[in-house]
């Protein structure tokens, strides 16, 4: 793995051995560089055309890394090479598309600028995006030292408002890389932040690296998108490109097993997120998955001799008194509070005098079933008798215990524990639109709701009922009002991803006595995997309260923390070390 800020590029010696390996040598228009491979950190491109025969490209293939994804490019008739190693290697199920240069992209983006990858800051980005879209990262000093060479255009689309890292593309200079006579290019890795990138930031990133290729001379740029990606189809060919008869070759690893295995074989296109990323992990290190329920989430999973059964996070190592703690939330105070944990102020609701006497002493409160989850029933900021009987009304209808507890101010603190250490921890904010100075608000929370399913898997939407209606109507506005363009606006009182909340990872900055607090709760609980909700005024603080625990919470929304690979840790210890690239907790910030 390259990792030094020299040209990625190797000259793989015979047989494809990465130890034979040549210094680089300068382009040269003919001939070119032999057996070209370039390290581009998440897995490697392996230019067929330049290898003497097809043998010695799969060689390279061979090499490929532990928890890598190398792809063959532009190798002469490679259904016949993957015909001889089918066992190996399988034709990658994508289209090729070509744009020949110069083209005309339009990009009106004020909001967004786009430059080259400068430093750690970006690459930190870079991975945060890739690891949220669910691709492999990259080594940090890899791609530093790539965006320094000739050989790569790493790009970046920086949301100037925030000064944030939005989008990303990598170009790949084919003159620069092999002498490439016809005066090509490629580009790979073009993904957004589909919480914080405005509408529009992948075309600004294509036009800016179009731009850049033409002010070089190249000719055209080719790029591989899977063949039922019919979304990016759409706006490639809209764009421009057309389709090229280039076909891609792959090895048949863990990481690619979905694109080689006959759909729906193991059923695991039917899981959700949140069993998703577990099967994927678990079929990564060799851990048999077994599919009892795919709409339940259902699964087995099995090693050596070895069986576990699970609905998505939620496993039989979890006991039935454990479970029933967090079920009810009642219950939950009770045990931390035992435990010396520090929980708000909170009584049962009686439908009586007494809940008024306790909204007159402590304030506002927030309401909520006792049992129940992804936030349903819930009514935060209660300060009238009337809107108290109205919230205790609504949680009755999802359970007929009702809780009523002190409203605490601070951020909502997701924090997961599993075996008992911490993982991950995540802000959870309301769903937000931000004005355009000409779409009403009942407009932008429809499209940032598709958005937002679009990033989930349909598991995140921002509903247009009361609850959205009266936060906009305690804000000053209605639904059918223009929100001025640049201006901010919470929809949700609550932060719950399945109400279009964003979660924001804080991993790297939570305080040791948080992090000590939620161990302890873990522990009182007597549960080994558990997502904690804290309400906190900073996570870098130590000041909290409990506010629930989860007892299934979804390890899909923590990436890049190794939610997925503590929790494969914790179920079958014998697969430890099974290696894979994750931005380090101390690299994210």
């Amino acid at each position: 793995m390259t990792t030094d800020p020299t040209p990625a590029r190797e000259k793989v010696g015979p047989g494809g051995d990465p130890s034979a390996q040549g210094p680089a040598e300068p382009p040269s228009p003919a001939p070119g560089p032999e057996s070209v491979v370039l390290d581009c950190g998440w897995g490697r491109l392996v230019f067929g055309n330049t290898f003497p025969d097809a043998e010695r490209a799969a060689d390279a293939l061979r090499a490929e890394a532990d928890g890598a994804r190398d792809i063959c490019v532009y190798l002469a008739e490679p259904h016949v090479l993957v015909a001889r190693r089918h066992a190996e290697l399988f034709i990658d199920p994508s289209h090729t598309y070509r744009l020949e240069l110069p083209a005309e992209i339009e990009a009106r983006l004020g909001s967004v600028e786009v430059r080259p990858l400068r430093d750690a800051a970006d690459a930190d980005a870079v991975n945060r995006i890739y690891a949220a879209n669910g691709m492999l990262t990259a080594p940090v000093d890899t791609l530093i030292g790539n965006a320094g060479t000739e050989e790569f255009l790493h790009l970046v689309a920086v949301h100037t408002p925030t000064d944030t890292v939005v989008g990303t593309i990598t170009g790949v200079d084919h003159v620069a890389v092999f002498g490439d006579p016809d005066g090509g290019s490629s580009l790979w890795c073009l993904t957004v932040d589909m919480n914080a990138a405005p509408p529009g930031t992948g075309q600004a990133l294509l036009a800016a690296l179009a731009d850049r290729l033409v002010a070089l001379g190249r000719r055209y740029v080719d790029l591989s998108v899977l063949a039922d990606n019919t979304g990016a189809i759409r706006l490639y060919e809209r764009l421009g490109f057309t389709r090229i008869p280039e076909l891609f070759v792959k090895r048949k690893n863990p990481i690619n097993e979905e694109l080689f295995v006959a759909p729906g074989t193991h059923g695991h296109d039917d899981l959700n997120p949140y069993a998703k990323i577990i099967a994927v992990e678990a079929r990564r290190r060799g851990v048999g998955v077994e599919i009892l329920d795919a709409e339940w989430g259902e699964m087995r999973l099995t090693h050596g001799g070895r069986r576990i059964t699970m609905r998505e996070s939620l496993s039989e190592l979890t006991s039935a008194v454990a479970m029933s703690r967090c079920d009810d939330k009642r219950v939950t105070r009770r045990v931390l509070a035992k435990a010396g944990l520090r929980v708000p102020r909170g009584v049962d609701a009686t439908r009586g005098a007494e809940d008024v006497a306790f909204l007159r002493e402590a304030g506002p409160l927030v309401v909520k079933p006792a049992r129940g989850e992804q936030g349903r029933g819930i009514t935060v900021g209660v300060t009238t008798e009337t809107a108290l009987e109205e919230a205790v009304a609504l949680a009755t209808r999802h359970c007929a215990d009702v809780l009523l507890e002190e409203l605490c101010p601070g951020q909502d603190l997701r924090v997961v524990v599993i075996d008992h250490a911490v993982v991950a921890a995540a802000v959870r904010r309301p769903a937000a639109v931000t004005g355009d100075g000409r779409k009403d608000i009942r407009a932008l929370i429809e499209a940032q709701s598709r958005r937002r399913a679009a990033a989930t898997g349909g598991e995140s939407t921002i509903p247009l009922d009361a609850a959205t209606e009266d936060v906009v109507r305690a804000a000053g506005h209605t639904l059918d009002d223009v929100l001025p363009a640049g201006e901010t606006l919470e929809v949700r009182r609550t932060a719950n991803l399945h109400t279009g909340g964003t979660i924001h990872d804080v991993t790297a900055e939570l305080h040791p006595d948080l992090a000590a607090a939620c161990v302890a709760a873990s522990r009182a609980l007597e549960i080994p995997l558990t997502g904690l909700d804290l309400l906190v005024p900073d996570p870098a603080g130590p000041e909290h309260v409990f506010i629930e625990a989860n007892e299934r919470p979804g390890l899909a929304n923590h990436e890049p923390q190794p939610t997925a690979e503590r929790y494969l840790d914790m179920l079958f210890p014998g697969t430890r070390g099974v290696p894979r690239r994750w931005v380090p907790v101390e690299s994210a910030t």
